[in-house]
């Protein structure tokens, strides 16, 4: 594990246990999260920054974290990538399907690096939301499907495996 890599994981695993972030069905520590999504991630042959960058996916959205101290911490480019992925919406922007559309289009901005970064966490989250919460992976399904067709610049492998898992239920 690179330097990069191994601050971004200390940092993320800093971030959620710092709010005691759990997984959601299986209490597990939040980190395994993301850790399962870089590991996807390094799979496909990314670079350093893209796999610190899917360490880090989720920091800005759940934890007081900011951009602004990714960018000090990694950096320009590993915040950037982190921002592709971060959900802009927020409750006050509507119901669910408002909210899910504007961040359907913040992601189909991002570029091949950061589609890929989605495309492993939909991965992921996909096998703990089918296992565990049938009822809500139907419609966590529909929406991923509407995302699939904006994320093609990611990995074309990831894109197939993300395919697969959303035309099961």
């Amino acid at each position: 594990m690179t330097d990069l890599i191994s601050r971004a994981d200390a940092f993320a695993a800093t971030a959620h246990a710092s709010i005691d972030q759990r997984r959601k069905y299986t209490g597990d520590p939040y980190i395994v999260h993301p850790r399962r999504v870089a590991q996807t991630v390094k799979e496909t042959g990314a670079r350093d920054e893209v796999i610190a960058a899917a360490l880090l996916h989720d920091v800005v959205e759940d934890t007081p974290v900011t951009l602004e101290e990714i960018k000090a911490v990694f950096g320009e480019d590993v915040a950037t990538l982190v921002e592709m992925v971060t959900d802009v919406s927020r409750p006050e922007d509507g119901n669910r399907r408002v909210r899910k559309a504007m961040d359907r289009d913040h992601l189909a901005q991002a570029s091949a690096e950061g589609q890929t970064i989605k495309l492993a966490d939909l991965i992921d989250n996909t096998a703990s939301i089918t296992r565990y919460d049938p009822g809500f992976a139907r419609v966590y399904m529909r929406e991923k499907a509407e995302l699939l067709g904006i994320l093609k610049k990611g990995d074309k492998r990831l894109h197939r495996r993300a395919s697969i898992l959303v035309e099961k239920v």
